[in-house]
């Protein structure tokens, strides 16, 4: 009976990776092997190998538009890199502190966007910037900086830039709770230890703290990385599909949309559609693969 097989185990597992296979794991290779094919005029399908992907890479037709939607989405992930992760990582180490007055209701108020849906966001914002009914202006009038205000939204230069601000106040409350929990985790006695060796709050957190959180923080890092390349909603809510001005905030899941669905003017291709998700799914994977290998590794050395 001791080598029996743990059939309790299959039992459990079952509806879950059954659920996982039908919804994520088939569409998935469904898509993968979509983009090896094209079709004719009548809708038939015909195996035409990396045709497509030739196209979507070197066709100056094509290549223009998904070099733009790479780059466009590598300044997105930049952008909440340098802003998004920083400042929930301040926040977090501020409620974090001892004797914070009202951080829970802080706490809460941060994390509130995150919750609301990304229509909402979209339009809201919408209102808040539109230079003819929008209350930003007179917001920035009533602080004296009236005369910086502009329509970024409607700038080629500052369209994806503003967008990307919007995505990092809503989502903040992710890195910060998150980095929060972890920094909760360490071990009281360490910290009690440092204070009584005299050692400042500063190095505390720079010596103890951080270095303790570092698995965290590169959980936090892979996960932006995975959702802005993934985005898609709030740039659609906000600019459409055709992610204006002069694609100006088109990235790869807007460029996915038109490509797959159609839109105004452009025809939808299935098997050109599968062919970019394809390549975003490649991008995904590449990144989480250096993660893992380069990052991932270092910190599980230091952890031991």
């Amino acid at each position: 009976m001791k080598n029996a097989f743990p059939w309790h185990v299959v039992v459990f597992l079952a509806p879950a990776l059954l659920i996982y296979s039908l919804f994520s794991a088939l569409p998935l290779m469904d898509t993968l092997r979509l983009g090896f094919y094209s079709t004719n005029d009548a809708g038939a399908y015909s195996f035409t190998g990396l045709a497509n992907y030739r196209t979507i890479l070197f066709d100056p037709e094509w290549s223009a538009a998904f070099w733009n939607a790479m780059w466009n989405n590598t300044k997105f992930f930049v952008i909440h890199m340098l802003l998004q992760n920083p400042i929930g990582l301040l926040l977090a180490t501020l409620f974090s502190l001892k004797g914070l007055k009202g951080e829970r209701s802080y706490r809460t108020l941060i994390f509130l966007p995150t919750l609301l849906s990304v229509v909402v966001i979209g339009f809201v914002w919408q209102l808040i910037l539109s230079p003819l009914w929008g209350v930003g202006e007179s917001l920035m009038d009533r602080v004296g900086l009236a005369e910086f205000f502009a329509p970024w939204l409607g700038q080629e230069t500052t369209a994806l830039l503003t967008i990307a601000l919007v995505s990092v106040w809503q989502y903040i409350g992710i890195p910060m709770m998150l980095i929060y929990a972890a920094l909760l985790a360490v071990p009281e006695d360490v910290l009690e230890a440092a204070h009584v060796e005299g050692a400042s709050a500063w190095r505390i957190f720079w010596q103890i703290k951080l270095p303790l959180i570092l698995p965290t923080l590169g959980l936090v890092t892979i996960l932006t990385f995975v959702a802005n390349f993934n985005a898609f909603d709030l740039i659609y809510s906000v600019k459409g599909a055709l992610a204006g001005p002069n694609y100006s905030t088109d990235i790869l899941g807007t460029l996915f949309y038109r490509t797959f669905f159609g839109y105004q003017a452009q025809i939808g291709s299935p098997t050109m559609g599968a062919a970019v998700a394809t390549l975003m799914f490649l991008m995904i994977l590449m990144g989480v693969g250096v993660y893992f290998v380069l990052i991932q590794r270092k910190l599980t050395r230091f952890a031991l």
